[in-house]
């Protein structure tokens, strides 16, 4: 039985762990092309082979998302290989956390390029191809840290710019029948937050257990959880739902 996304063809930054595998395993499975970049080229690697084993059509690139030419030329690849780009999600991210008297410029600098000009030049790639289709989504990962969160003054300001670039994409493209669309993911079990935990001295669950006292559903959330919502915004049927942000965080946030 075909899926709800066969015949479409979906690029992911980061899309080699975490959220962003989650994201391409979800759109594979509902008959998607995926076509993902990452910079860990261990990781992009053992993903790609895990999903051709499987049967799925597979792209896959060692790129780095702030450098504008490479986010070109693999978008460029994808649309030549699979005849189209129709599905775009800003995954890619990377975590410098530190409080702001200790906080580098390259600790600020790596996060806003990273998320925002990764973003940016992901988003100014792929628009060509959809505009000439008049079809597209974008989906941008922010997160629940855009409200605000102690130790990241930088990942917090670069998740809040990317509920504005959205809505901005919004407005500019809506009329091409392009919706961009944000998800804002509240705590996930990823290599990212195991990560988090090793930084700041703690074991993984204790992490887990900490955070679960914030969470009203009694959970910490899965990479699927977030691709669920992912699939939502992009989901041919969901066309008139553009310039929002949902936040998948197990309860509500302000």
């Amino acid at each position: 039985m075909a899926g709800r996304f066969t015949g479409r063809v979906a690029f992911v930054t980061g899309g080699s762990r975490g959220i962003g595998k989650g994201i391409v395993e979800l759109f594979a499975e509902e008959g998607a092309k995926v076509a993902l970049i990452d910079m860990n080229e261990d990781a992009l690697s053992e993903t790609t082979s895990e999903l051709k084993e499987k049967g799925f059509e597979v792209y896959s690139k060692v790129a780095n998302v702030v450098e504008p030419e490479q986010v070109e030329n693999a978008v460029k690849e994808v649309y030549e290989t699979f005849g189209s780009v129709d599905i775009l999600v800003n995954n890619a991210g990377v975590i410098r956390d530190n409080m702001l008297f200790k906080m580098t410029d390259s600790d600020w600098q790596t996060v806003m390029d990273v998320h925002l000009k990764g973003s940016f030049n992901s988003a100014r790639a792929v628009q060509k191809y959809m505009v000439e289709k008049k079809y597209g989504r974008i989906i941008n990962i922010s997160s629940t840290s855009a409200l605000g969160n102690r130790g990241q003054a930088n990942y917090a300001a670069a998740k809040a710019g990317l509920q504005g670039f959205t809505k901005t994409l919004a407005f500019e493209l809506g009329k091409y029948g392009i919706t961009s669309n944000s998800v804002a993911p509240g705590f996930i079990e990823t290599e990212m937050t195991r990560e988090t935990a090793t930084r700041i001295g703690i074991s993984f669950e204790t992490l887990i257990e900490a955070s679960l006292s914030q969470i009203p559903a009694g959970r910490a959330g899965k990479p699927a959880d977030i691709a669920n919502a992912v699939a939502f915004f992009a989901d041919e049927k969901s066309s008139f739902i553009n310039g929002q942000v949902i936040y998948v965080a197990g309860g509500p946030k302000c």
